[in-house]
């Protein structure tokens, strides 16, 4: 491509003084022919009233029996996840990161930054894009706002913006969610490559170039590139935030990472997903009705044939903080994955013997884990009883405690391994209060698994505050 054809002439008008606002662009949301606005195919609902009644059929013949076999099936699901995490902890880190390109040789980048009631962070926000070095003829960034949402507008008419930086009003419709807005942006994205940000993040300034760099160092199947996602220490030590970051650090320094290393797609993380532009428009962008829209389109563009990588610089997020932020946003999360779980299971995936692994490892782990956390010490504590009061002892099976043993240690390596290689240090403390925060993700997967069957679009929004003068980590 020519030096020119990458440059990026101004979309709208340039936000010099009050916010460029647009208000009249081509609305038409890219949608997947088989997605989340069906939440159940008739085979699969079928399959789960028939499934549902053979369980209560059991239950109600023999118990003890049926309580047996979910044992066994929770010991299978929580072995997996465990060596899962043990491998990923023992897999050594991916290439170091490429040499950066010439200026010259920069593609266009669009940054879609979808933002709803976050008026307080807006300021906080375009500080942060601000400080992206990339040049600034090449960047294109549209935040798109909701046409209800009158406060954030307000703030950002407040703002004296960029020249890179116009915004969108997606028009009135249904269902209202992120993933609606990034396809109402993406219609007006030029660049060769585009990025999702959300309202509290804040990239590492050059975590563009690091992706142009990889991108153009790959084979043409790689179509997207997680960065990591790394929580800022809390000001306090309180048990959520200190939970989230240590999980977190699993999931993106260590699990993610193996999963790059092996070959397998991957769940994306809800920001900081760098895409050829081309292939995410040939997959159909993302779906609108999806919750968790990132984990759909990740493994919608391995279906399709694509790859997906990460990166090393990072994006820097703060954490919930409070059980009133961070229980609607798991219980979303799970539902999400849910609903990605039920599209693929119908889709190319379960023919795609590769996918199909990643699949299982990941969200299909993942969502049996967080259902049956709390359930699991339950039916261990019942057949102890079972198996021991009438002697008069009490005892938790050997295996049980082995396998929780195993569950418990795997995801201390992981969490310790992924906060050394965040630069944090992991503590004690906080290594031993996993098991209470799988309880916690017990009772959000509950939530979850009804909305999931009476409000499977309801977007529960997670409200951010601003980081009140804290420095960049």
């Amino acid at each position: 491509m020519a030096r020119e054809d990458r440059r990026l002439e101004p979309a709208i008008a340039p936000a010099v003084g009050p916010a460029a606002i647009e208000r009249d662009a081509p609305w038409g949301a890219a949608a997947s022919r088989d997605g989340a606005h069906q939440t159940l195919s008739q085979a699969q609902a079928a399959t789960v009233a028939i499934s549902g009644l053979l369980a209560a059929i059991g239950v109600a013949l023999d118990p003890t029996g049926a309580l047996i076999v979910a044992h066994h099936a929770f010991f299978a699901v929580f072995l997996l996840g465990g060596v899962t995490r043990l491998a990923a902890a023992c897999t050594p880190l991916p290439a170091a990161e490429p040499p950066p390109l010439d200026e010259e040789a920069l593609p266009a980048y669009t940054i879609i930054v979808p933002l709803y009631r976050e008026a307080e962070v807006v300021a906080e926000l375009v500080a942060s894009l601000s400080a992206i070095d990339y040049p600034r003829e090449r960047l294109q960034a549209l935040i798109v706002l909701e046409a209800d949402d009158e406060t954030t507008l307000a703030a950002v008419r407040r703002l004296r913006l960029p020249t890179f930086v116009q915004v969108l009003i997606a028009p009135p419709g249904t269902p209202k969610t992120k993933p609606r807005a990034c396809n109402f942006a993406l219609e007006r994205a030029r660049g060769d490559l585009v990025v999702i940000y959300d309202a509290e993040d804040m990239p590492d300034p050059g975590q563009l170039r690091e992706a142009a760099a990889r991108f153009a160092a790959s084979d043409p199947r790689l179509a997207c590139l997680q960065a990591p996602l790394r929580i800022e220490e809390p000001a306090f030590p309180l048990f959520l935030p200190s939970q989230f970051r240590l999980e977190y650090a699993a999931h993106f320094e260590v699990l993610l990472l193996a999963l790059a290393r092996w070959g397998l797609a991957f769940p994306l993380g809800g920001t900081s997903n760098h895409f050829k532009t081309a292939a995410l428009r040939k997959v159909g962008a993302w779906d609108a009705y999806n919750v968790t829209e990132d984990a759909d389109v990740g493994f919608r563009l391995a279906a399709a044939g694509y790859r997906l990588g990460v990166i090393g610089r990072p994006t820097w997020e703060t954490a919930p903080t409070t059980s009133a932020q961070w229980f609607p946003q798991r219980a979303r999360w799970i539902k999400g994955h849910m609903q990605t779980l039920a599209v693929h299971a119908r889709g190319q995936i379960p023919r795609q013997p590769r996918n199909a692994v990643a699949l299982i490892l990941t969200l299909a782990q993942s969502v049996a884990s967080s259902h049956l956390h709390g359930p699991v010490m339950a039916v261990a504590i019942g057949l102890a009883a079972i198996d021991y009061v009438p002697d008069g002892r009490f005892e938790i099976p050997i295996w049980d405690l082995m396998l929780y043993g195993l569950g418990w240690g795997s995801a201390v390596v992981a969490g310790a391994r992924g906060m050394v290689r965040a630069g944090g240090q992991p503590k004690a403390l906080h290594l031993f209060g996993m098991a209470g925060y799988w309880i916690l993700q017990s009772l959000a997967a509950a939530k979850a698994l009804y909305q999931f069957v009476t409000a499977p679009h309801r977007w529960d929004k997670t409200l951010h505050a601003p980081r009140s003068g804290r420095p960049a980590p």
